[in-house]
């Protein structure tokens, strides 16, 4: 069954499958599920990227006595190995994004490329609890298609924002999912130190000492990973499936990059906007290098 629909986006009429909802731009609903994805995914950029999971690569070569480990015939020290998988996942974001957001813009499936990426992000995370040192290519799959998955997803729930709210709303709803996260991910993060912190106490025991902590951070893998694709589908259920734009049919691929291409262009009228992206470029990288240099030791 089809239900006669507008675009949100423009004043261009299409027609669409019915959905087991209908959420009207701006409707608190809609909003309030939008948001809910931050609940549902920043639970990895604090457990995952920030507290436990640095703290479990670390434990695990120390526990094994070495600081080396060869990967694919090189033996390359413990901090370099996950900085190079984390430079090789952004740079796999950075070439995928552009060519699957001009995708999903112009055949309407941006639900489909956003569920896709949070079941890989999800997936990825619950496979982390067989990283070992034994599996380590195993490990460091499942740490790179984790983040992509969160970054890739992260991106496509984005975009659904001048879609689903109008631009006066859009500042309080983003404020909203921001205020989620950090509340969910709170929430998960306390209930996994204190699985660490007290094994015992969670049916988690072994003879050796320091085991039973580094099993506690594999099964608040296990958790991140279920939270992350269970509180989400209040999201997928909620948002509509995407909205076609017009035109560029025929270079479907290239559409994405083409408006990156044409946004650079209108940056070159905006001096101070570029110098503050500049700016924030070099920061970052900066501060992502102590960051992981000062959790990855």
């Amino acid at each position: 069954m089809y239900i006669y629909t507008r675009s949100f986006t423009n004043e261009r009429v299409f027609y669409e499958p019915m959905a087991r909802t209908l959420a009207v731009k701006g409707s608190k609903k809609l909003l309030n599920a939008w948001a809910f994805y931050d609940w549902a995914n920043s639970v990895y950029s604090l457990v995952i990227s920030s507290a436990i999971f640095p703290i479990f690569y670390g434990a695990l070569f120390r526990s094994a006595g070495i600081e080396k480990i060869n990967v694919f015939g090189v033996d390359i020290a413990r901090a370099p190995l996950i900085s190079y998988t984390t430079s090789a996942a952004f740079l796999f974001i950075a070439l995928i994004t552009p060519l699957l957001s001009g995708i999903g813009d112009y055949t309407g499936n941006k639900k489909r490329f956003m569920k896709f990426f949070c079941y890989l992000g999800g997936i990825s995370c619950i496979g982390l609890y067989w990283f070992s040192l034994e599996n380590i290519y195993l490990g460091l799959t499942c740490y790179f298609f984790g983040l992509v998955g969160f970054w890739v997803s992260f991106a496509f729930n984005n975009s659904y924002l001048p879609d689903i709210a109008f631009p006066e709303q859009q500042d309080v709803v983003s404020a909203r999912g921001f205020s989620m996260g950090y509340i969910g991910s709170v929430i998960l993060l306390l209930f996994n130190l204190a699985m660490v912190m007290r094994p015992d106490f969670f049916g988690i025991e072994t003879d050796i000492e320091g085991v039973a902590e580094i099993k506690a951070m594999k099964y608040s893998f296990l958790t991140v990973g279920i939270w992350w694709i269970i509180f989400a589908q209040y999201t997928f259920y909620h948002l509509p499936k995407g909205y076609k734009k017009d035109g560029g049919r025929k270079n479907i691929l290239l559409n994405g990059f083409r408006e990156l291409k044409s946004i650079w262009r209108q940056l070159g009228h905006e001096t101070k906007l570029k110098r503050y992206l500049g700016a924030f470029f070099v920061y970052s990288m900066a501060v992502d290098h102590h960051v992981d240099r000062y959790l990855f030791r």
